[in-house]
């Protein structure tokens, strides 16, 4: 599910252009997102437009392609938008639900959600049936096409088996700077309990490229291992993913380079 490039084409910067105009429906007919689909194809039009579709409307003051780019500004990519939640997207209170985004209620945000999931489910269909997580190669491997991708950091937890097969998807706990109030034991371990996992190794991103640990990330970790061993559920490894240096494969492997003690 990684974003793919911007189709920078004279139909796509002008259609930018009249989109700040005002409402979509006023737009002449070969700028509206549907017909630029149709136009061009469904592989040649950037996510904002594929957004726009799937939103359908905006609200009084924000036309549904405002709203789309406001989301992918907000979130970086598809992917990281994929791992947000209708509660994220929409924020109750007191009296009503209000939206973080004007023309974003919640029945959208459910319809947003929905398609996103499938999406992810699709990606969950093409993994090997038996992949099997036997070094920090597998787990950097599996990821990387992803994590490579975002602006902000995403921390996953892989659910395997007795003999290291992934059971699902790589499975998203948080979204943003790491530190122990979001990364808890209960979040990271809560699935695998759930669906009976044998072991987990977790990975996050780093962005900046460099994947060196940071003080927060290494004590993390301790934190995770000790709790693991509680609910006897071992942590095999956590592995932070760089982005690519002269065209070099960067990651960090906690467990192969001694950081933590995961025994």
């Amino acid at each position: 599910m990684a974003q793919r490039p911007s189709k920078h084409r004279t139909d796509k910067t002008d259609y930018l252009i009249e989109a700040k105009s005002g409402r979509v429906k006023d737009m002449p007919e070969r700028l509206k997102p549907r017909e630029i689909m149709d136009r061009m194809g469904k592989e040649n039009v950037s996510d904002d437009i594929l957004l726009s579709i799937i939103l359908r409307s905006g609200a009084r003051g924000t036309n549904v392609l405002d709203l789309a780019r406001k989301l992918l500004q907000d979130y970086g990519s598809l992917t990281a938008l994929a791992s947000s939640s209708v509660e994220e997207l929409c924020v109750k209170d007191s009296q009503k639900t209000s939206c973080r985004y004007k023309g974003l209620g919640k029945v959208k945000a459910q319809v947003l959600m929905a398609a996103l999931q499938i999406g992810k489910n699709m990606v969950q269909e093409t993994l090997p049936k038996r992949f099997c997580i036997k070094s920090p190669d597998d787990t950097y491997r599996l990821l990387k096409d992803h994590a490579q991708t975002l602006d902000t950091e995403i921390f996953w937890v892989l659910h395997l088996d007795a003999k290291n097969h992934l059971k699902s998807a790589p499975y998203t706990v948080t979204r943003g700077l790491l530190d122990a109030s979001l990364v808890h034991p209960r979040e990271v371990f809560r699935e695998a309990i759930r669906s009976a996992t044998a072991a987990i190794v977790v990975a996050h991103n780093h962005p900046s490229g460099d994947p060196s640990p940071s003080t927060e990330d290494l004590r993390i970790t301790r934190q995770l291992v000790d709790a693991g061993k509680i609910i006897d559920i071992k942590l095999l490894d956590h592995v932070i993913i760089g982005k690519n240096r002269d065209h070099q494969d960067v990651f960090f492997s906690m467990r192969e380079k001694g950081s933590v003690n995961f025994e």
